[in-house]
């Protein structure tokens, strides 16, 4: 019995490390969103064809811990080079107050950083999959090269995993 848990559990630790490899093995979802500054976009559009780094919030607090990542990719000179877009995903809120959740995620922004803020609302579970969402309550970021391809993700503090994203910026230059 000793062994067959042994081998049940790297069976289901290797299925679900798989499952969430996810946009490492196939391309993002082509959702349509639109930027804070009405334009309408598909990320996966947009990023073919040169590096980007994608930073999405799941949740209020993910999306504030967000805000985060992207001041820190800003401040980095390694990253300088690199498109970045920051994704609030709320298709979970209810469609009548979505107009008053972008009205004050703009306020405080220039037009340009409404360009590269995109908000979606809808196929939720493919990009929660993409990005390996476990806890909605915190950021997550890709790195996406110019092929579309996902080489580096993670989720968390910015403090702690920044240089990680800088080193797999730098590995893919």
């Amino acid at each position: 019995m000793d062994s067959f848990n042994k081998v049940f559990g790297a069976l289901l630790a290797l299925s679900i490390g798989l499952a969430g490899q996810a946009c490492f093995a196939q391309a993002m979802p082509a959702t349509a969103g639109e930027t804070l500054s009405g334009k309408h976009i598909v990320l996966a559009d947009v990023v073919h064809g040169h590096e980007a780094i994608l930073v999405a919030g799941f949740s209020h607090e993910g999306g504030m811990k967000a805000g985060e990542w992207i001041k820190r990719i800003h401040a980095d000179p390694a990253l300088a080079g690199v498109t970045v877009y920051e994704v609030a995903m709320l298709e979970a809120a209810p469609s009548f107050v979505r107009g008053m959740i972008k009205s004050g995620m703009r306020k405080g922004m220039s037009p340009e950083q409404q360009d590269d803020f995109v908000v979606l609302t809808q196929d939720e579970k493919a990009w929660e999959t993409c990005f390996g969402v476990g806890d909605d309550k915190e950021p997550y970021v890709m790195l996406i090269d110019a092929g579309g391809k996902v080489i580096w993700r993670g989720h968390g503090g910015a403090s702690d995993l920044e240089p990680r994203l800088r080193a797999a910026a730098h590995q893919e230059s």
